[in-house]
């Protein structure tokens, strides 16, 4: 597949060696590994402070986010030098309910320190305040580090319905194609837009191609318009991620 074919194909769900203890690559081996599948960006998603992180909980708060964020900052620069788009995001933690958060940065976590022990409820305000974005990650898989399924509808903006550990041949671990069934129907059933990812380590690692309209790019290109055109524009990408996702997964 060349990039011309492929405008918009990201990896919405992804962690790096550097920040999540499940993987064996590294933020720059990921870049590279996905610019040569064809991709035109990723979101890395490592696990959160809660979550299955590769960095010490003892540390002060500054230094455990700069280095929580070395593997974002390694695909980056690979990134800008293959010409692959890289964006920052994690994947929070609630006693094994776990969230994909996109749209706010390195900054923003220094500046909020009460993100880490923020409620579910609480991460929602905070984000949104900020103009992120939450999606539920594969919100009925069934494993022993998630003690129940827990649903919030009312505290999501999306549903990763599509998670390719649960369908690819290729997965060692979480694999049951029921997973991903069920949190078509849950989306759908809450009228819901739908992320997909194929939450790559060397553990599951098969890869699902899939489309997203490019709402993290316009995103960041709102600042030049005038203020009363941000809600508007916003509403127009989240209507063509629902279209996009609804005509691939009926």
């Amino acid at each position: 597949m060349s990039k011309s074919e492929n405008r918009y194909l990201y990896e919405t769900h992804m962690h790096t060696r550097e920040s999540s203890a499940c993987a064996r690559n590294t933020g720059a081996e990921m870049a590279r590994a996905f610019y040569e599948a064809g991709y035109t960006g990723i979101i890395v998603t490592d696990h959160f402070y809660y979550g299955n992180t590769a960095v010490d909980r003892g540390l002060p708060w500054e230094e455990w986010v700069s280095r929580f964020c070395l593997g974002y900052e390694h695909a980056k620069t690979e990134g800008d030098r293959l010409g692959l788009q890289v964006f920052f995001g994690w994947e929070s933690c609630y006693r094994g309910t776990e969230f994909l958060i996109y749209g706010l940065d390195k900054e923003w976590l220094l500046a909020h320190p009460e993100i880490r022990d923020a409620t579910i409820e609480e991460q929602y305000a905070l984000v949104h305040a900020a103009g992120g974005i939450v999606s539920h990650a594969h919100p009925f898989r069934e494993e022993p580090y998630i003690p129940e399924i827990r649903l919030y509808p009312e505290y999501v903006d999306a549903v990763e319905g599509v998670n390719a550990t649960h369908t690819s041949p290729a997965s060692l671990a979480h694999f049951n194609p029921a997973f991903n069934e069920r949190a078509l129907a849950y989306g759908r059933e809450h009228g819901l837009p739908f992320t997909a990812g194929a939450e790559y380590w060397p553990l599951a690692a098969g890869t699902l191609c899939f489309f997203v309209s490019d709402m993290m790019v316009a995103k960041g290109e709102l600042s030049g318009l005038d203020p009363k055109w941000h809600k508007p524009v916003m509403l127009l990408y989240w209507a063509a991620l629902y279209l996009i996702s609804a005509a691939l997964w009926q």
